[in-house]
Formats: C-alpha cells, structure tokens, sequence
C-alpha cells in the first residue's frame, strides 16, 4: 500500500511538471510569432545598415558613428549590425529591401533614389551647386528638407543628408581639360536619366551600371571610365586601372540616410528621436572628414600615378552652357516648383 502511495504520489508530481513546462513552451511559441524580423530573441531590435562603399571610407566611418550612438542612447535596446562594400546589394536592392522591410538602413547618393522620388533629380543637375558652403545651406533649406518628407510616401524615412560630395571624372582613354574631350568616352554612370542625357549632351557615351560591378567593368575595357568623388575613386583602388582624373566637379552629390518606415514605425517616440538625432549628428561628423580626406585623396591619386587635369573657368562655362537645355527638358519631369525652388535657394546662399 505504501508503494502504491509512493508511485501515484511521483506520477502526480511528473504530470504538474509536465504540465507547466508545456505551459512555457506554448506561451514562448506564441510570442515569437509576434517578433517582427527586426528583432532578436531578447527582445531588441537590431538594423541592419548597408552601403555600396567599402571600409575605409568617410561614409562607413559615419555608419559606425551612428551605431555607437544609437547602442549607447537606447541602452542596447536597439542594436546596429553594419554592412560595406555591396555586402547587402546595389544601392537600388537595399533601397527596396527597406520598403520590404526586410533591411532596416541604406545611405545611397540622391541618383538612384530619384527612381522612387523623380524630385530627388534636382540634385543632378549639373553645375547646379558651386561649393560646399551652398551645399550645406540649400540642404538645411524647406525645399531640400521638403524632399525627404517626400520619401514617406515610398515606405522610407529621410532622417539626414550626408556627403558624397563633387564628382570627377577619371577615365582610361586621355586627359579631359575641354569640352570636346568628353568626345566618345565611354562613361560609366548610375541609373538616372539626368544623369544619362546630361553626359550624352557633352558628347561622351554613358552607361548606366551598378557600382558593384563598375571596377571589373573597367579593368576589361568595358568602359572608358566613370565620375565619382575622391574619396571613393582613391578608396576603390579605381587608379589601377584608370589613368587620368579631371577636376570637372559637374555634380555635388549628397547622401540621404535612409530608413524603413515600416521599422521606424515600430519604435517608440523616444527610439525615433534617438535614431533621428543619431543619423544627423553622425552626418556631421561624415561630412567633417570626407572635406578633411579631399585634398589628401586627389594627392594620393596623383602619387598611385594618375594623370591630373585641371578645368579652366572658360572650358568649364562652355560644359555649363551645353547641358542646359538637358535641364530644360527634364524640369517638368523633376518638378517646376521644385526645380525653382532650389535655384532659388542657391541664389540666396551665394548672396549670403
């Protein structure tokens, strides 16, 4: 009788341990049906942030500034995984996996974001930006800040701008100091329409290709050559196989730090502060070493053993005046009110 006792007393005990394990087991089943992709078992949300450039450039520097801030800010609620060199796809992949929500940040130039907000293709007009000081005034203006509001009604969020900076051009074929050197080049540009007719207008032979693929291109005579600022032709090694560089500056290309809106929703009031704030302080920090790096890098390119070529105002007015009835063309498609709102906001600053 005593063992009986015993044994019922020890399958009793087994079945409430039983029964209240399964009860843990269904109830972490259920919540990790409600986590969203974003986030990890614990709890925290995690960004993944990517860029199309490698490790050693201003940009990645500022990505990394903004995961050290945003770690620190929110207390390791919100933890930053970042990505360089392509590692999550082109510039237009990422941009859409924000929208699908299944990639959390992405800092394209405003080229390709003009694919989602054909506004965004004001910044491509060339020449339209004289220096760095009018860049920064006309990005801080209502029309530049206008824009990135713009990016909501494409499931992204536009917390700042940052640089890339001027563009330039380098190529394989020979030195480019006129106008009638554009002749027959063939140049490598992104996906923008500008862009494209822009350089058609100079007389060269642009095509559109994602960066991913533009040093390989290159190395095999695919293309001539193609325009981008120093810091990312000196940091992508682009002078073992190009030959010549030209100061044309016939674009000054910001950033834009993208996030998914479908994530950004997801946080709490205080968490958008924190990222918002984050991305801008980071920007500023981005921006003070890409100016820092400039003079250095077109130094660099020089000693790697690339030819220098310096425009003259008069070859460089001559540029300026060929590509205008390309801006003409495209102003109705970027937007009239948008159009004139930069220049005039380009205007004001140079009168400053």
């Amino acid at each position: 009788m005593k063992k009986l006792m015993t044994l019922f007393a020890l399958s009793l005990l087994a079945f409430v341990l039983v029964a209240c394990g399964g009860g843990d087991s269904n109830e972490t089943e259920q919540n990790g049906e409600n986590e969203s992709a974003s986030e990890s078992e614990g709890g925290e949300k995690v960004i993944r942030a990517g860029i199309g450039l490698n490790q050693n450039h201003p940009q990645y520097k500022g990505l990394l500034k903004f995961k050290e801030i945003v770690e620190e800010e929110t207390g390791g609620e919100i933890t930053v995984e970042t990505y360089h060199s392509g590692q999550l796809g082109d510039d237009r992949t990422m941009t859409e996996a924000l929208q699908l929500g299944t990639q959390e940040v992405t800092i394209p130039s405003t080229a390709p974001i003009a694919n989602f907000v054909p506004e965004f293709s004001v910044f491509d007009i060339p020449f339209l930006l004289p220096s760095e000081e009018v860049a920064d005034e006309v990005l801080a203006g209502d029309v530049a800040q206008d824009l990135l509001a713009k990016l909501e009604e494409k499931d992204l969020v536009g917390l700042s701008y940052w640089e890339n900076g001027f563009r330039d051009l380098t190529n394989s074929e020979r030195p480019v100091e006129t106008l009638e050197d554009f002749d027959g080049l063939k140049i490598r540009t992104m996906e923008n329409d500008l862009h494209l007719e822009a350089f058609k207008a100079l007389g060269a032979n642009p095509t559109p290709m994602a960066f991913t693929e533009l040093f390989t291109a290159m190395q095999q005579g695919t293309v001539d050559g193609q325009e981008n600022p120093y810091a990312t032709i000196y940091l992508e090694n682009f002078y073992e196989v190009q030959d010549y560089v030209s100061d044309t500056h016939h674009v000054y290309s910001p950033f834009v730090f993208l996030m998914s809106k479908q994530f950004y929703d997801g946080l709490t009031e205080e968490q958008q502060e924190i990222v918002r704030s984050a991305a801008e302080e980071a920007g500023e920090h981005q921006i003070k070493l890409n100016r820092e790096a400039n003079a250095e890098y077109l130094q660099n390119l020089q000693d790697e053993g690339m030819e220098f070529s310096e425009i003259s105002d008069e070859e460089r007015q001559k540029m300026v005046d060929t590509v205008q009835p390309v801006i003409e063309d495209f102003k109705d498609d970027i937007g009239p009110e948008v159009v004139d709102g930069i220049m005039e906001a380009v205007e004001n600053a140079q009168g400053e």
